[in-house]
């Protein structure tokens, strides 16, 4: 995806950057910041590589003086592409603002401009290095009117970001970010509770215990927060914990039947899809989740399982239900496909329950 994303950022754009800025600032060199920006190592960089070494040419060609230069991509960021193309903006806070003496410049732009796109990578160094300062304005990040800023607060803290420089002290001990979360877990704006979730989720993955407790605290007095504790506990949920399993209503799976279970073909080439069935019935009422995991062959021969969500149905007494799944091997920016014996397995509530391995071939 990142291989993608980065040509958002392409001679066009840049043009475009460089002449907004002189539009406010008549002094910036738009065609020389364009030439050593695109440089002979510009093909190669990926997007976040790509926003950096833009911001490394800004600094060059914007006023020296920070307060300045903040002045004028201010004027510039509102006609600018919203979304993931705006952390260009708080990226140029994070080279150049961290210093004491524009600490509360940056702290501003920071706020303004994750409202365009999000500031949730540029924080993170300040965490790391200014810890229990930023925390607190994090926490107070928290409160603010608007959801963009209050979302910052939590994607910013997260110990997993995807892209984003690592916060290891937070995946030895996330105490740190709970204060954070408990603000937050009632959030009205499905923007923040999404970001709660997620940063509930990276939590799981290292402190399970942590998120079963919280999610037992939180769960079945607010209909926002019961959303945010389902998604948090997405991992938990795919692994099959049971204590996590049996709070959200998937228990045991004794009175569930499974099938029929059949896949074809048996081989499959890379780019075609696999199909496989099964009927799936109860004796007795129950909630049922179900989901199938794929055991991929890696590039060095070694295989991981990846789950796939199907359904979530309730069963009637005597109830019975087909399925039916088509399952891709067609590549993707964000999975590659190898030969080799591949399974897949059907899992009802976190029990495996039935499987078939396969040939993937070229």
């Amino acid at each position: 995806m990142a291989d993608l994303l980065k040509n958002m950022f392409n001679p066009k754009s840049l043009n475009e950057i460089a002449a907004a800025i002189r539009s406010v600032y008549p002094a910036f060199q738009a065609e020389e910041f364009v030439r050593s920006t695109m440089d002979e190592t510009w093909d190669d960089l990926e997007l976040k590589a790509r926003v950096r070494k833009i911001n490394i040419s800004l600094g060059t060609y914007l006023p020296a003086d920070y307060r300045e230069a903040l002045a004028v991509l201010d004027q510039v960021i509102a006609d600018c592409p919203s979304g993931l193309f705006g952390i260009l903006f708080p990226d140029f806070v994070e080279v150049y603002g961290q210093d004491e003496e524009n600490w509360d410049l940056s702290i501003a732009a920071l706020e303004r401009y994750t409202t365009y796109s999000s500031s949730e990578f540029a924080v993170r160094p300040f965490i790391i290095h200014h810890e229990e300062r930023m925390m607190a304005q994090m926490y107070a990040w928290s409160k603010h009117e608007n959801e963009h800023v209050r979302r910052l607060a939590s994607e910013g803290c997260r110990p997993q970001l995807p892209w984003g420089q690592a916060l290891n002290k937070y995946k030895k001990d996330p105490t740190p970010i709970l204060p954070i979360l408990e603000q937050l877990k009632a959030d009205p704006s499905p923007y923040v509770r999404k970001s709660v979730a997620n940063n509930l989720n990276d939590i799981s993955k290292t402190h399970p215990e942590l998120v079963i407790k919280l999610a037992k605290d939180w769960y079945g007095k607010n209909e926002y927060t019961d959303w945010i504790v389902k998604h948090g506990c997405r991992t938990l949920l795919k692994k099959g914990n049971r204590d996590v399993m049996a709070m959200f209503g998937y228990h045991d799976v004794d009175s569930i039947e499974v099938e029929d279970f059949c896949l074809a073909p048996s081989a499959v080439s890379i780019g075609e899809d696999i199909v496989f069935s099964f009927y799936i019935s109860a004796k007795e009422a129950a909630k049922v989740r179900l989901e199938y995991g794929i055991d991929y062959v890696k590039a060095n021969g070694r295989r991981n399982r990846k789950i796939f969500q199907i359904s979530e149905i309730l069963l009637d007494d005597n109830e019975k239900k087909f399925y039916e799944k088509k399952h891709s091997f067609a590549d993707l920016s964000t999975r590659r496909h190898y030969p080799g014996t591949h399974s897949l397995t059907l899992i009802v509530n976190g029990v495996e329950r039935c499987g078939q391995d396969f040939e993937l071939v070229m």
